[in-house]
Parts: structure tokens; C-alpha cells; sequence
């Protein structure tokens, strides 16, 4: 017998009002940004960052680099497995909007951005993790991340994304710390020059998982490459305007989260290997907390183990077994 899930979506707003809603991962971006004594000057400054980034990046017919601002919206997604209307929340990216001041039109951005899921979480913060307890070499699980990436396909896939957003999904990750990227000569007037990995990373293989591929760019002006994850043909299925969305939201939230590769003093040159003890870089504004990010990563873990993977394993487990 074969299962269907169903998925709803709920959209937020993110601006300096944002709180974010119980079933939010904590150690997401813009979640992390939002809390705290100074959740609203957090938010403030991001997004203020975030509009500084796209002016400069869409330079032309625009001689005041204030033409456009980018909107942003949280895009919850949640899953009924049973039809029992006993949502589980799924994942949950961010969709970028940009508003031209000159034309006053809205033009819709690109829907994914910022990736995240609490199946991922009980992946590498329990499942890897119990996986290699007392084991003297590293190693992956054999089935490793394949229900997740189903259900993410699945999603993609869905009327309910169809009926959403018109393009599909694109992820702005950080470079791996443990990896060397070498300069090509390929270079996009947006996304600047491309890198190519020395090696495939556990993250590229899990994303591949989920149906993405990945290609790295340093987009000019930036001082590291970045992980760009799509369907598709990343250079052309997408505008300049969207490209620039994507890039300068996540550009911000990687100059604040890991300020030691995105707002590092030297730029990185034709071989680049990211480093996360660099002390040569500067600080934003903006405060958060490492440490509570790293350790609330097991607890949402285990809430995906406690609330999805245990009550609904059988299920799941012939869901994914008849998965085309």
C-alpha cells in the first residue's frame, strides 16, 4: 500500500518584528538573530546589511545604490503523515522578494536560501553520532540521509510546491573548513568566479541525496566562495536579481555566523582553504551564541527521533522502500 503525505505552508514576514513560532528550529539564522536583548537591532542590521549587499551587487541604472530592497519571507513547511491533521514541521527556507523603488514592482526572488530541517538535525546529531560510538575510524551509515532526501524530493515535487513558487529551490551553504577549492577561470558577472572542490564533502553527499547538485562561487566583492545547491541550470534558469537575492541574504547571515571565512580581512586567492580558528577577520554588530547553536543541534535531534522518526517508523520505512 502506498502513502501519501500531505504538506501545508504558513508564511511569515522577516523584519525587525519577527518572533519566531514554537515549531521553529532555534539554530536557524534568522531565528538565532531573533532572540535576545538585542533581537530587534539584530534584525535591523542584517536586513539593513542584507539591502546595502544587493545595491552594490545590482550596480547598474542604480548610480545612488538605493534602488532596490529585499523582502524576506519564512516559508514553514509542514507534514501530515497519517491524515490525522498531526502536523510534524518538516523544513523550512526563506524566499526572497525584491522591491524596485524606481519601478515600484515586487519582483519574486528565489524560494530556499536558507535550509532547515529537523530530520537533518537527528541525521548528523544522532544518527551519525550513535553510528560511530566506540568506533576507532569514522564512519557513514550505509542508508545515510536517503529518507531525508526522499522527502525532500517529494516536497519539490508536490502540487503544494507547484502551487507556491514558480521556480525550483535554490541553497546558499558555507564552504567546508576541511576542504581546498582552487580558482577557475569561469566567471558569472553576478556570482563572480567558480572554485571546484579538492573533494566530495558528507554535506554534498547528503544534498545530493536530496536531488541537488552543488557549484561554488565567490560573487565579487565576497572574500570566500560559496556553496550554491540546485535542479537545474544554476546560471541560466535563474535572473541576475535573483541570483543577487540569494546572495546577499546569505552572504549576511555568513558574515555574521562565520565571520572568521565571510568577513575575513584577506581575500580568498586561487587556492583557498577555509579556516574557522582565522583570527584575522572582523565582527558585525550582531550577536549570537555558538555555543547554544552546537548543543541545541542534538536537542532538536531528538526531538525529530521522539515526534517523527520512532511513532512513524513503519511507515515511514515502506514509504521510502516503495519511493520511485
Amino acid at each position: 500500500m502506498s502513502h501519501d503525505f500531505n504538506f501545508s505552508i504558513k508564511t511569515q514576514r522577516l523584519d525587525e518584528h519577527y518572533e519566531p513560532s514554537t515549531s521553529t528550529r532555534i539554530t536557524t539564522n534568522f531565528a538565532n538573530l531573533a532572540r535576545g536583548e538585542s533581537r530587534q537591532a539584530n534584525l535591523r542590521n542584517a536586513l539593513t546589511m542584507i539591502d546595502s549587499r544587493f545595491n552594490a551587487l545590482a550596480h547598474w541604472d542604480n548610480p545612488n545604490a538605493d534602488r532596490y530592497a529585499v523582502e524576506l519571507e519564512i516559508v514553514s513547511v509542514d507534514m501530515d503523515i497519517t491524515g490525522s491533521d498531526e502536523a510534524f514541521p518538516s523544513i523550512e527556507v526563506l524566499k526572497t522578494y525584491i522591491l524596485d523603488k524606481q519601478t515600484n514592482e515586487r519582483i519574486e526572488g528565489i524560494v530556499g536560501n536558507n535550509f532547515s530541517s529537523y530530520v537533518r538535525d537527528y541525521d548528523f546529531s544522532v544518527l551519525l553520532l550513535n553510528h560511530n560510538k566506540d568506533k576507532p575510524q569514522f564512519s557513514i551509515p550505509e542508508d545515510f540521509g536517503d529518507l531525508h532526501g526522499k522527502l525532500f524530493q517529494y516536497f519539490v515535487n508536490s502540487e503544494t510546491y507547484r502551487n507556491n513558487f514558480k521556480k525550483p529551490p535554490v541553497i546558499c551553504l558555507s564552504v567546508s573548513d576541511n576542504k581546498t577549492y582552487r580558482r577557475t577561470e569561469n566567471q558569472h558577472p553576478v556570482l563572480g568566479f567558480e572554485y571546484l572542490p579538492n573533494e566530495s564533502s558528507l554535506t554534498e553527499q547528503y544534498f545530493q541525496k536530496m536531488g541537488l547538485q552543488v557549484r561554488y562561487f565567490m560573487p565579487p566583492n565576497s572574500v570566500a566562495p560559496f556553496a550554491f545547491y540546485f535542479f537545474g541550470d544554476l546560471l541560466n534558469d535563474y535572473s541576475n536579481l535573483e541570483l543577487i537575492s540569494t546572495i546577499s541574504t546569505m552572504e549576511t547571515f555568513q558574515k555574521i555566523y562565520r565571520p572568521e571565512i565571510y568577513n575575513a580581512n584577506a581575500v580568498a586567492g586561487k587556492i583557498y582553504k577555509p579556516n574557522l580558528k582565522n583570527l584575522d577577520h572582523s565582527l558585525t554588530q550582531i550577536i549570537y551564541d555558538r555555543e547554544e547553536r552546537s548543543r541545541l543541534a542534538k536537542e532538536q535531534g531528538k526531538f525529530a527521533e521522539e515526534c517523527f522518526i520512532k511513532p512513524y517508523q513503519n511507515i515511514l520505512a515502506q514509504w521510502s522502500a516503495n519511493f520511485a
